[in-house]
Protein backbone atom coordinates (compact mmCIF):
# COMPACT_ATOMS: atom_id res chain seq x y z
CA UNK A 1 0.00 0.00 0.00
CA UNK A 2 1.40 2.97 -0.88
CA UNK A 3 0.72 5.86 1.65
CA UNK A 4 1.33 10.21 0.79
CA UNK A 5 1.16 12.88 3.10
CA UNK A 6 -0.88 15.89 2.54
CA UNK A 7 0.42 18.80 3.79
CA UNK A 8 0.17 22.65 3.24
CA UNK A 9 0.55 25.97 4.68
CA UNK A 10 -3.14 26.86 3.92
CA UNK A 11 -4.39 24.90 6.61
CA UNK A 12 -3.54 24.95 10.41
CA UNK A 13 -0.44 22.56 11.28
CA UNK A 14 -1.19 19.57 12.91
CA UNK A 15 -1.25 20.05 16.85
CA UNK A 16 -0.19 16.41 17.47
CA UNK A 17 1.50 13.16 16.16
CA UNK A 18 -0.90 13.00 13.10
CA UNK A 19 -1.47 14.50 9.20
CA UNK A 20 -3.53 17.58 8.11
CA UNK A 21 -4.49 14.45 5.06
CA UNK A 22 -2.89 10.94 4.02
CA UNK A 23 -3.65 9.74 0.14
CA UNK A 24 -3.76 5.93 -0.13
CA UNK A 25 -4.88 4.08 -3.00
CA UNK A 26 -6.70 7.11 -4.45
CA UNK A 27 -8.47 7.83 -1.20
CA UNK A 28 -7.61 10.87 0.53
CA UNK A 29 -8.53 11.16 4.16
CA UNK A 30 -8.60 14.76 5.46
CA UNK A 31 -7.96 15.01 9.54
CA UNK A 32 -10.23 16.99 11.45
CA UNK A 33 -10.18 20.62 10.58
CA UNK A 34 -10.32 23.11 13.33
CA UNK A 35 -11.77 26.57 12.57
CA UNK A 36 -8.47 28.15 12.87
CA UNK A 37 -7.33 30.41 10.52
CA UNK A 38 -3.73 29.57 9.34
CA UNK A 39 -2.23 32.94 8.83
CA UNK A 40 -3.54 33.82 12.38
CA UNK A 41 -3.23 30.81 14.31
CA UNK A 42 -6.59 32.04 15.87
CA UNK A 43 -10.35 30.82 15.12
CA UNK A 44 -11.77 32.64 12.41
CA UNK A 45 -14.69 34.04 14.89
CA UNK A 46 -16.83 33.28 18.06
CA UNK A 47 -19.96 31.73 16.79
CA UNK A 48 -20.74 28.82 14.92
CA UNK A 49 -21.13 29.70 11.24
CA UNK A 50 -17.88 31.63 11.09
CA UNK A 51 -16.26 28.84 12.40
CA UNK A 52 -17.74 26.35 10.29
CA UNK A 53 -16.82 28.56 7.55
CA UNK A 54 -13.18 28.42 8.64
CA UNK A 55 -13.21 24.50 8.93
CA UNK A 56 -13.94 23.79 5.61
CA UNK A 57 -11.98 26.45 3.92
CA UNK A 58 -9.04 24.49 6.06
CA UNK A 59 -10.44 21.39 4.20
CA UNK A 60 -10.61 22.90 0.81
CA UNK A 61 -7.01 23.69 1.34
CA UNK A 62 -5.66 20.36 2.07
CA UNK A 63 -8.17 18.71 -0.42
CA UNK A 64 -6.39 21.23 -3.06
CA UNK A 65 -2.83 20.24 -1.83
CA UNK A 66 -3.86 16.18 -3.11
CA UNK A 67 -5.63 17.87 -6.39
CA UNK A 68 -9.11 17.66 -5.53
CA UNK A 69 -12.29 19.55 -4.80
CA UNK A 70 -15.26 19.60 -2.38
CA UNK A 71 -16.95 17.54 -5.28
CA UNK A 72 -14.27 14.39 -4.68
CA UNK A 73 -15.48 14.24 -1.26
CA UNK A 74 -17.62 10.90 -0.38
CA UNK A 75 -18.23 11.17 3.57
CA UNK A 76 -17.77 13.80 5.66
CA UNK A 77 -18.25 13.92 9.66
CA UNK A 78 -18.78 17.27 11.51
CA UNK A 79 -18.32 17.40 15.17
CA UNK A 80 -19.91 20.02 16.92
CA UNK A 81 -19.56 21.32 21.14
CA UNK A 82 -23.16 22.15 21.08
CA UNK A 83 -25.54 20.05 18.57
CA UNK A 84 -28.21 22.89 19.03
CA UNK A 85 -25.42 24.53 16.50
CA UNK A 86 -26.94 21.89 14.04
CA UNK A 87 -29.09 24.50 12.13
CA UNK A 88 -26.81 27.64 11.99
CA UNK A 89 -23.60 25.16 10.61
CA UNK A 90 -26.15 23.38 7.96
CA UNK A 91 -26.80 26.38 6.29
CA UNK A 92 -22.71 27.40 6.01
CA UNK A 93 -22.46 23.53 4.76
CA UNK A 94 -24.87 23.67 2.38
CA UNK A 95 -23.25 26.80 0.70
CA UNK A 96 -20.48 24.55 0.12
CA UNK A 97 -21.52 21.26 -0.63
CA UNK A 98 -24.37 22.34 -3.10
CA UNK A 99 -24.98 19.02 -5.77
CA UNK A 100 -24.30 15.28 -5.10
CA UNK A 101 -23.64 16.02 -1.55
CA UNK A 102 -21.55 13.17 0.04
CA UNK A 103 -22.70 11.14 2.80
CA UNK A 104 -22.70 13.25 6.35
CA UNK A 105 -22.60 12.70 9.92
CA UNK A 106 -23.42 15.16 12.40
CA UNK A 107 -22.51 14.34 16.52
CA UNK A 108 -22.30 16.26 19.44
CA UNK A 109 -18.86 16.01 21.21
CA UNK A 110 -17.87 16.04 25.01
CA UNK A 111 -15.28 18.77 23.31
CA UNK A 112 -13.16 19.80 20.90
CA UNK A 113 -9.66 20.81 20.98
CA UNK A 114 -8.73 24.46 21.94
CA UNK A 115 -12.16 24.95 23.05
CA UNK A 116 -13.37 24.86 18.93
CA UNK A 117 -17.54 24.75 18.03
CA UNK A 118 -16.98 22.65 15.48
CA UNK A 119 -14.10 19.76 13.55
CA UNK A 120 -14.79 18.97 9.97
CA UNK A 121 -13.04 15.74 8.70
CA UNK A 122 -13.95 14.21 5.43
CA UNK A 123 -12.62 11.53 2.96
CA UNK A 124 -12.54 12.18 -0.84
CA UNK A 125 -11.61 10.07 -3.95
CA UNK A 126 -9.72 10.39 -7.16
Amino acid sequence: MGKNVISTQNAPAAIGPYSQGIEANGTVYVSGQLPINPQTGEFAGQDISSQAEQSLKNVQAVLAEAGLTLEHVVKATVFLKDIGDFAAMNEVYARYFTENCPARSAVQAAALPKDALVEIEVIAVR
